[in-house]
């Protein structure tokens, strides 16, 4: 029997139930243009934490923007290494130096909480904050009929 992994569609959406966004992210790619670099990792810290790894080697800070618009976290990388490297002759070239867009889906109550470039990766923390007034309570059940009694 063949085995199918759906993997690849569970990558860009954070948050999520993942079987009840299936559908939806086999109709949307995750990014624009090379849907392979930079390559991430996105992992699930504890009940409502969340991590994405991406590796930007060659990119400092400055030529990294990372953006939220209408529920959608899009990272864009800018270098100017690759202009610099047409001068260049490469016997071998394995370090990638070019422009990127990276977006992911994030299911609602998802927060940013920060971000930092460390030995070539970028670390984006997030947060699944639900606000109260949305959090599951529990309603009491009392013996007394409020009705009946201001009735008397």
């Amino acid at each position: 029997m063949t085995r199918i992994d759906l993997t690849p569609f569970y990558r860009s959406a954070i948050g999520f139930d993942r079987m009840a966004n299936l559908v939806d992210n086999l109709f949307h790619t995750s990014d624009s243009g090379n849907s392979n670099f930079p390559p991430y990792n996105i992992e699930k810290i504890g009940e409502t934490d969340y991590q994405i790894t991406m590796a930007v080697a060659g990119f400092d800070e400055n030529e990294l923007d990372i953006t939220i618009h209408d529920g959608t976290l899009i990272v864009i990388g800018s270098s100017d290494l690759e202009s610099e490297d047409d001068e260049k002759i490469f016997l071998h070239r394995g370090i990638a130096g070019r422009k990127f867009e990276r977006r992911f889906q994030l299911a609602d109550f998802i927060e940013i909480k920060n971000a930092f470039l460390n030995k070539g990766l970028l670390h984006i923390n997030l947060k699944r904050e639900i606000p109260e007034k949305m959090k599951p309570r529990k309603i009491l059940i009392n013996n007394d009929d409020p009705v009946e009694n201001n009735m008397h």
